[in-house]
């Protein structure tokens, strides 16, 4: 079966319903069970700080028959003018539990766990999403703001005892863009339609032994509005530009009052998460 062919299948079964964007991902190592660790690190600078985006990196588990994503979501600027940034962590398998506060038993009202958190930061920062097992099959993920090192707990969940680790070489990895809108209904290709966005994702890394090195592809455009999305690509350091859509929405850069980063505890964590 040609490569495409899977790329098509792997995108059919991955609920990323009319994704403008994908890119597959690999790493050059392939240890015996898996991967224990991963993590995925993503820029949203130039991004419209309104509801819509979700940039997402979709992986899925040895003995498993389902996917799982984790990613960032743009979001309307809070009290102040502050930026909010919004992670998720989900697994669309069949039999999964969770026990986390930040987490539902369902996504999109079908089988899985989801879990979301949203924090107010610049999206000129960096943001790790480190995914990594905790103990037997339970799998835990957090946000890191590498710009100032502070981390927040998204969830953590538990797959059924048949899994193993992370697919390191697998048809199912792929970054994606999506814009959610388009998944609730029908809509339309072409100018005026999109909302212009940009993000960077970058190679994604893992301490497992044996893992090598990670490699992002070349974006590329995917599903019905090909060539009609204002998409173009460059090549970065360790990673790939992507920018898509065809006029902005007011965006600018939160000049909120962020906490000091050596004052950083517990109770400022807490206070800095956006509650809904």
């Amino acid at each position: 079966m040609k490569f495409s062919s899977l790329i098509n299948m792997a995108l059919a079964a991955s609920h990323a319903a009319f994704a403008a964007v994908s890119s597959s991902w690999r790493f050059t190592g392939n240890p015996k069970g898996g991967l224990r660790d991963i993590t995925f690190p993503f820029k949203m600078e130039g991004a419209s700080h309104k509801t819509g985006y979700f940039f997402a990196q979709q992986f899925n588990f040895q003995g498993g028959n389902s996917i799982a994503l984790c990613g960032v979501r743009t979001q309307p600027n809070g009290p102040g003018g502050r930026s909010v940034v919004r992670a998720d962590f989900s697994t669309y398998q069949a039999g999964s539990t969770t026990e986390d506060s930040n987490c539902r038993g369902d996504v999109d009202g079908g089988p899985g766990v989801s879990c979301s958190v949203a924090f107010y930061s610049d999206y000129a920062a960096i943001f790790n999403i480190l995914i990594e097992n905790v103990s037997g099959t339970t799998w835990k993920a957090t946000v890191i703001n590498t710009s100032t090192g502070r981390d927040i707990r998204i969830g953590t969940w538990t797959l059924p005892s048949s899994t193993g680790g992370i697919n390191s070489n697998d048809a199912a990895n792929l970054g994606l863009v999506q814009y959610s809108p388009w998944n609730t209904g029908r809509h339309y290709c072409g100018k005026g339609t999109l909302p212009r966005t940009t993000v960077i994702m970058y190679n994604p890394f893992s301490r497992t032994s044996g893992a090598g090195n990670g490699i992002l592809n070349q974006p590329y455009e995917i599903f019905d509005c090909v060539t009609a999305q204002g998409f173009s690509t460059q090549k970065v350091p360790n990673g790939w530009h992507i920018q898509c859509g065809y006029y902005s929405a007011p965006s600018r850069r939160s000049e909120a009052l962020m906490l000091p980063d050596a004052a950083e505890t517990a109770e400022e964590e807490s206070r800095d998460s956006v509650r809904s």
